[in-house]
């Protein structure tokens, strides 16, 4: 195999390598470290928890494009449940913040969308996510939030509904971001039991949006084509350093 790829420094069998990349991209849902320990007859739980993570690694293109046209943009609350019936999650709190962009296409549909979960939802963190993800010259779409006011600054049209006062409750104002936000906390509670840490998140959020993404794809093998073509220009990581992420 080629010098610096996902598999290298993994005692794991190439055969079960590509077995786990076929049965990923098969599965619609999704699969978890429990299910392909079971398929590949794995004798160790890490083994697969650590082959699934490096798999999400290879789901990001770095080189991908940003999101263009007119694009949602909002953030929601994923992870466990709270004691205390604040909104924000506090220091304590098991929940993460998730900043969310959706492609909106004319008349109706969704495009394309990226997740990040970010430290708070501050004017730098989400105009960071915004430059990141989106196109300039696109227009943004987001809820009255002071955190949004100054994107015009960064090249960007900015579309505001204010929710403060409207009859129309935001899942019908800003129908992409919180449709995308509740499939993928169903995603986590469904597949993965909603056993997700702040540590890792980011990798199964780099998993959803490439499930969703390419939710319209007819082609199975091309999927698996994809995320090997992936594979092979991904620099190996070893369990240790997953772990500490």
């Amino acid at each position: 195999m080629t010098a610096g790829t996902l598999f290298e420094k993994s005692r794991t069998p190439l055969t079960n390598w590509f077995a786990a990349a076929w049965y990923i991209t098969n599965e619609k849902h999704g699969v978890s470290a429990l299910g392909l320990q079971r398929l590949l007859g794995l004798g160790s739980y890490q083994t697969a928890w650590t082959m699934l993570h490096r798999y999400r690694r290879a789901m990001v293109n770095p080189s991908r494009g940003k999101l263009s046209g007119f694009v949602e943009v909002d953030e929601t609350y994923v992870g466990g449940s709270d004691k205390a019936k604040t909104r924000a999650p506090c220091a304590q709190s098991k929940k993460s913040i998730v900043a969310i962009a959706v492609e909106i296409k004319k008349p109706k549909g969704f495009g394309r969308i990226r997740l990040k979960r970010i430290e708070a939802a501050t004017q730098v963190q989400l105009h960071s996510f915004i430059q990141e993800t989106i196109e300039p010259g696109s227009v943004v779409q987001t809820d009255g939030s002071s955190a949004y006011h100054r994107i015009h600054e960064l090249g960007y049209e900015r579309n505001k509904l204010v929710q403060l006062g409207s009859k129309e409750p935001a899942h019908e104002t800003l129908v992409g971001v919180h449709r995308v936000a509740s499939l993928l906390k169903r995603w986590i509670l469904g597949t993965h039991q909603g056993s997700v840490g702040h540590e890792h998140l980011d990798s199964y959020l780099d998993e959803y949006a490439f499930r969703f993404n390419r939710r319209a794809s007819n082609s199975r093998g091309l999927l698996f084509y994809r995320l090997l073509e992936q594979a092979v220009v991904t620099p190996p990581v070893s369990y240790e350093n997953i772990k500490k992420r």
